[in-house]
């Protein structure tokens, strides 16, 4: 996978997630998928750790964005 496509799908994930509102979920609803929930949240903390993992191997710092 190229860097771009792999940016690309990045972005795409970020979007999705941002899209996710569980508030807005009733109680049944959240009741009824929270096990979904759960092995997904831990799959993304996984990806995400190897990830940041990977960068601070190389010596680099994972740093928030400065607001503008």
């Amino acid at each position: 996978m190229s860097t771009n496509e792999a940016m690309a799908r990045l972005d795409a994930a970020v979007t999705a997630l941002r899209d996710v509102d569980v508030a807005a979920w009733s109680d049944e609803a959240l009741q009824e998928r929270l096990a979904e929930l759960s092995t997904a949240l831990c799959a993304l903390d996984a990806a995400l750790s190897r990830i940041a993992d990977g960068i601070r191997a190389r010596g680099l710092r994972i740093e928030e964005p400065v607001s503008a």
